[in-house]
């Protein structure tokens, strides 16, 4: 996957189909444009995702936790097959772009838009006054289909980034993932940590998310883990983590059931499953033994009923 970043000159040399839209957490309703996109494959048309490196509501209203990073955003792109992803550059200049010069020099000229797909909800330019109807209104002139995707629809209510950070923050997992189409997941690199679990004879998998990664309680939660692209079977804890610089972070301890072997300096994602219990602290190490036993075992019963191996 070609990746567009920290530039707007940029010249496609393809016609192109286009996914336009913010795609954080990239849920049911994102994964609908997605889909439509790709199958413009068949007409010829190279695949193209358009979206800001920056979030509107982290640049005009100071949100600074988001579902998606961007090298998750970039990890889910590229393993759907889409061939360019444009990381525009969200900034006093870019956001200050009439609506119409924005269709015209940027999907019509610099991404040569054959197809165009977004949601009703879409916004663009100054004062976010780029709409559908605006798109649908230059579509003739300026050489393009363009295709209204229609929310889609969970236990009743349309499914948003919004809806999606409410249940995140809220720890609840089961509905995140009934939105997202998959489960809500954490990604890095597996640290070296105060190896406690390691002296409980059950050694775990430290990950320390980016800052801007939105998080859901601090607590214990049922899991699964991907690494080297095989899954295990786990159960992890949300929680703050001492750092070699004494900095406070919080991070994602993970133990997996069936795994053997160093783990250290991996990639891992982790997919927080269902919420197990509130974090809190032991009087003895033996009572934490005892806990994490618990803990375990409730692990293993809840991912056979899930049919998880």
């Amino acid at each position: 996957m070609r990746i567009i970043e920290n530039t707007t000159e940029f010249q496609l040399e393809n016609r192109s189909a286009v996914a336009l839209g913010k795609f954080d957490g990239i849920h049911l309703g994102h994964r609908r444009l997605l889909d439509r996109v790709l199958k413009q494959k068949k007409q010829g048309l190279r695949t193209v995702v358009f979206t800001f490196d920056t979030s509107a509501a982290s640049f005009f209203l100071g949100e600074t936790k988001e579902l998606s990073t961007r090298a998750e955003k970039r990890a889910v792109f590229s393993e759907m097959g889409i061939d360019v992803l444009i990381e525009f550059p969200l900034n006093k200049e870019t956001a200050a772009t009439e609506p119409p010069a924005f269709v015209t020099r940027y999907l019509a000229g610099q991404m040569r838009t054959a197809y165009l797909c977004a949601g009703p909800d879409i916004s663009f330019g100054k004062g976010g006054a780029g709409n559908y109807a605006l798109l649908a209104d230059y579509a003739g002139n300026c050489g393009y289909q363009v295709e209204l995707i229609d929310k889609v629809r969970v236990d009743g209510e349309e499914v948003s980034s919004t809806r999606v950070r409410k249940a995140v923050r809220e720890g609840r997992m089961e509905d995140a993932c009934r939105m997202l189409g998959a489960p809500y997941s954490v990604s890095g690199i597996v640290v070296h940590g105060r190896e406690l679990g390691r002296k409980l004879g059950m050694p775990t998998a430290n990950l320390l998310p980016e800052a801007g990664k939105l998080l859901p309680p601090n607590g214990v939660y049922y899991s699964r883990a991907i690494v080297d692209g095989r899954s295990y079977r786990g159960i992890s804890n949300v929680g703050y983590k001492p750092t070699v610089s004494q900095e406070r972070r919080i991070g994602v301890e993970t133990y997996l059931y069936d795994f053997e072997g160093e783990i250290y300096d991996s990639d891992i994602r982790v997919e927080l499953l269902s919420f197990r219990r509130q974090e809190r602290t032991f009087g003895s190490v033996e009572a934490l033994r005892e806990q994490i036993a618990k803990d375990v075992e409730a692990g293993k019963e809840f991912s056979e009923s899930l049919f998880l191996s």
